[in-house]
């Protein structure tokens, strides 16, 4: 139903990857880094299946059953399968570019008789890490020799660990200390493994009651548009707080290659005002939470204004909390005697068997489905009412240029219309954004002229240029009749002045469209106004248009001609325009003043001049050009390349073959 439709902003995906569910029979593993679901039957004896929303099918292996698996995952590559069935060490198996296995395995101990396993993450083709109770230590695999060499070892009491992975590496959070609050960030690129600053994550004081430890559970790493975030589940609220709070901790960008001078600052707090068990993604940069107890979800989104502090933003959410929209799927049923093979099953919403990972990602194994979080951008238009915040906020998300237009020309129609100050705004808001894409657009060209690179934004920015504008809005509140033209003329305006302010040039067409709305409406003088104040800046395609007008406003003819001389270029358009209106001693006084007597063709003249049946004026002009002759060549015979044989024919008819050539004034 449509109203249902329009109540929900958040949705699973409509293809989510299936899997075997798990049983006693199966385990279902995942593996956050390549997004990849495994679910391996009697421990893997009877078949391993793995399935990712970028593989194009699934991988379907045997191995030999040794025991539990606690975690398996691919290396970045899909050559190598590391397996972990002890807490002692870590197994390997080589797989060929068929996918098929290599026959033998290799295996990993951990040092230290005490030291145990909690658990491995790739951090590159061919370079693994492993997390343990002492700290992590840093492997290069030989595929080819099956076996590893330790790269480097950290040596820290570890309480638990979350990674973030990355095309380059990797960021490995290591928690510590007796309340699992001192967080040890730890880099991985290209055979690296970097220490960067300790920093320790504050947990609320309550009055008579204990600190509770820092778990697991309630800390992630994220990226919100393009800064990389540790993100911390916070239940116990600070005095005088309500609810659970997620904090948000910058990492710092290194200030150069593998040195990072500041630990991660607290920067944001989103205020949930809620409490119970909650569960966080991250999608198109807003942190969705979602709260078990209420079956809801709420967004934040740290771009758009918060109370701050200086140091700290608090952040409200940007909409009430809602549901998840409710999804179905069809699954096989037995049940014959009605012909179905299959039965509607509507998906339980925030299952206490549902596990969240980052970034968007939402997985049900005894359902056995992985669904993508995903934002629904039409429902937010109504249930933000600001305008100029809405506008914003759209701005940063992906895939918005759609509703973006429309948001602005439904702000136009009548009925629906905001004032001048808000539209003001928002173009100056949409411009911003506009003309810092053409300074980067410039910049990456100087880039790549200078220093070739790969590298490119890894957010698609939202950009509405001019086309955008013209096709989607002005087009087509230009035919609304129900629209004042004054209104019309003013949002033009305002759009015209936007632009300039940026130093963005202005198409024409713009223009075009703002003139076309003046004459219909026969404001000339507004129009002669605009020009003569340069309020539309002077261009050939203006020009032109301006001269079309004369049969209605003819001083256009002249403000045509002023600008094209104003242009400085436009030499031969002004020389068509005063032709074409027998204009011919005004044209001739124009090449002179312009220096370009020497370079204009005569033969274009001289015909002008024999079309007006004018004798005297082509005689002035005849000898205009024969004195050029003079000068130029010593005789004032014109050149055959001119091809003037025509109107020399012609003035012989007219004065005879004796005519003295003579000094010509134009005055």
């Amino acid at each position: 139903m449509a109203s249902d439709e329009g109540s929900h902003y958040i949705e699973l995906c409509n293809s989510p990857i299936k899997f075997e569910p798990i049983s006693k029979q199966n385990n279902v593993f995942y593996d956050d880094a390549n997004q990849q679901v495994f679910t391996v039957r009697s421990g893997g004896s009877m078949g391993v299946v793995v399935k990712g929303p970028n593989d194009r099918g699934s991988i379907t292996f045997r191995m030999e059953d040794r025991g539990n698996v606690n975690s398996m995952k691919f290396s970045p590559d899909r050559r190598i399968l590391a397996i972990q069935r002890s807490p002692k060490s870590v197994e390997f198996i080589n797989f060929h570019e068929d996918q098929t296995t290599d026959t033998s395995e290799y295996s990993q101990t951990c040092k230290g008789r005490s030291t145990e396993i909690k658990g491995f993450v790739w951090t590159n083709v061919n370079e693994i890490v492993f997390i343990t109770g002492n700290g992590a230590e840093f492997y290069q695999i030989n595929p080819d020799k099956r076996s590893l060499k330790n790269l480097k070892s950290l040596n820290l009491s570890v309480v638990w660990y979350v990674w973030m992975s990355r095309p380059d590496g990797g960021m490995l959070l290591l928690s510590s200390g007796q309340l699992a609050n001192a967080l040890q960030p730890v880099y991985f690129i290209q055979g690296s493994m970097l220490k960067l600053p300790k920093f320790e994550v504050d947990l609320p004081a309550l009055p008579k009651q204990p600190k509770q430890s820092l778990l697991e559970r309630d800390v992630t790493m994220a990226y919100i548009y393009g800064q990389l975030y540790i993100i911390v589940l916070r239940h116990q609220p600070r005095p005088g707080a309500v609810g659970a709070e997620v904090v948000l901790y910058m990492v710092p960008q290194q200030k150069c290659s593998f040195v990072w001078e500041s630990p991660a600052k607290k920067t944001n707090v989103l205020k949930l005002e809620m409490s119970g068990r909650f569960a966080i993604n991250v999608v198109d940069s807003l942190v969705v939470v979602h709260h078990q107890a209420s079956k809801t979800s709420v967004i934040f989104d740290i771009q758009l204004d918060g109370d701050s502090d200086g140091f700290v933003t608090n952040h409200f959410p940007v909409v009430s909390p809602l549901p998840i929209k409710p999804f179905k799927m069809y699954l096989p049923t037995l049940n014959i005697q009605q012909g179905q093979d299959k039965m509607e099953y509507n998906c339980e919403l925030y299952s206490a068997n549902w596990i969240v990972f980052q970034p968007n990602i939402v997985i049900d194994a005894k359902l056995g489905c992985l669904w993508s979080v995903e934002l629904k951008l039409e429902p937010l238009v109504t249930m933000i009412p600001d305008k100029c915040r809405l506008v914003k906020f759209l701005l940063q998300r992906q895939k918005s240029k759609v509703v973006i237009l429309d948001v602005f020309r439904q702000m136009l129609m009548p009925g629906m219309q905001v004032g001048l100050p808000v539209i003001s705004r928002i173009l100056d808001m949409l411009n911003d954004g506009y003309m810092q894409y053409l300074d980067q657009e410039i910049q990456a060209l100087v880039t790549v002229a200078i220093e070739p690179s790969s590298q490119q934004d890894p957010r698609d920015r939202v950009i509405i240029d001019q086309s955008d504008m013209y096709t989607n809005v002005f087009a087509v509140f230009e035919d609304n009749s129900k629209i004042p033209y004054k209104f019309k003329v003013a949002v033009l305006i305002e759009y015209i002045r936007s632009l300039s302010q940026r130093d963005i040039p202005v198409q024409h067409y713009v223009y075009e469209l703002l003139i076309n709305t003046l004459v219909h409406n026969n404001c000339f003088y507004q129009l002669h106004q605009f020009l003569q104040y340069h309020v539309l800046s002077d261009s050939k395609p203006l020009a032109c248009l301006m001269l079309s007008l004369e049969t209605e406003y003819p001083p256009a003819h002249q403000l045509a001609l002023d600008m094209l001389t104003r242009l400085a270029t436009a030499n031969e358009e002004i020389i068509e325009v005063l032709l074409s209106k027998n204009q011919l001693l005004p044209a001739v006084r124009f090449i002179r003043k312009a220096g370009i007597t020497d370079t204009v063709s005569s033969r274009k003249f001289l015909e002008a001049a024999m079309n007006t049946l004018d004798k005297q004026l082509f005689f002035t002009v005849f000898k205009f050009f024969q004195q050029r002759n003079i000068r130029l060549r010593g005789s004032p015979v014109f050149h055959p390349g001119e091809h003037c044989e025509i109107y020399v024919k012609h003035f012989e008819e007219l004065f005879g073959t004796d005519a003295i050539p003579q000094s010509v004034a134009v005055s």
